[in-house]
Formats: structure tokens, sequence, C-alpha cells
């Protein structure tokens, strides 16, 4: 699922960032490497017990008061300014790219097709990184 995931991500980053001021190599550089930061991410918040934010965050909470979303716009805004860009424009380019990226990426979990089925949000935990997913399975099954 996680390559799934950054593959969708890179598509949805490219495709809203091919208009900025960075050429088409670095936009694709920008697109992949803010897709793989996003992802760490989640992946991130999943290993320090965040299972909640990042379900939320997929399952139609509000993205502006998700810490995983506001992480999610920083990290975008660093890499383009990694590739060049300004502080500003990488700030509104992150602004305008990561609520499309994640709304993306919810509609992937919220998808009833069976192309989508991978995309549910119990796999979540096989994110996490080490056999934390396993025990969070076993304590789920302990009070399910």
């Amino acid at each position: 699922m996680f390559d799934s995931l950054k593959r969708m991500a890179m598509q949805k980053l490219a495709e809203k960032m091919m208009s900025n001021s960075l050429g088409a190599e670095a936009t694709n550089a920008a697109a992949e490497q803010g897709a793989g930061a996003v992802l760490e991410s989640i992946k991130a918040k999943l290993g320090s017990g965040g299972i909640d934010q990042v379900k939320d965050l997929f399952s139609g909470g509000n993205m502006e008061s998700n810490e995983l979303f506001q992480d999610a716009k920083s990290k975008l805004s660093q890499v383009l300014q990694d590739k060049g860009m300004s502080s500003e424009e990488a700030n509104a380019e992150a602004e305008r790219t990561a609520p499309d990226l994640i709304n993306g990426l919810k509609e992937k979990f919220q998808s009833t097709e069976e192309a989508d089925s991978e995309f549910n949000l119990d796999s979540l935990t096989q994110l996490i990184p080490g056999n934390a997913g396993d025990l969070l399975n076993k304590a789920k099954n302990l009070f399910g």
C-alpha cells in the first residue's frame, strides 16, 4: 500500500505544481520528495500512536486543524525551498497543493471501487515501523 500511496501522491503533486516557477525536472523531483516526506510524516504519526489523527484526516475530519496536515504543508514548503523557490512562493505552493494531495488520498480511502480496495483505514497499521502495527492490531482485538 505504501508504494501505491507514494505513486498516487507523486502524481497529484506533479499535476498541481506544474505551473510553478521551477522547471519541469525540479518540479517532478520536488513532487517525488514531497510525496515521500508526507508519507514519512504519516508513518511517523502512526509510529508515535497518532493513528486517530491519521484516520481523522482520511475519513473527513477538518484538515486545517489536523497536526498531520500542517506538517505535510510544512514539509512540502521545505522541499520546494530546497529546489530553489523563495520561502513565500514555496509556502503559497504548499498551501495550494497540500489540500488537493490529502483530498486525493482521502478519496482513495473512501472509495468503494475494487481497484482502490488496498486503501483502507485498517491497513494503515501496515505503515507503522517495526512490529508496532502487530501490537496495535493485537491490542485492538483485546478490546473488540
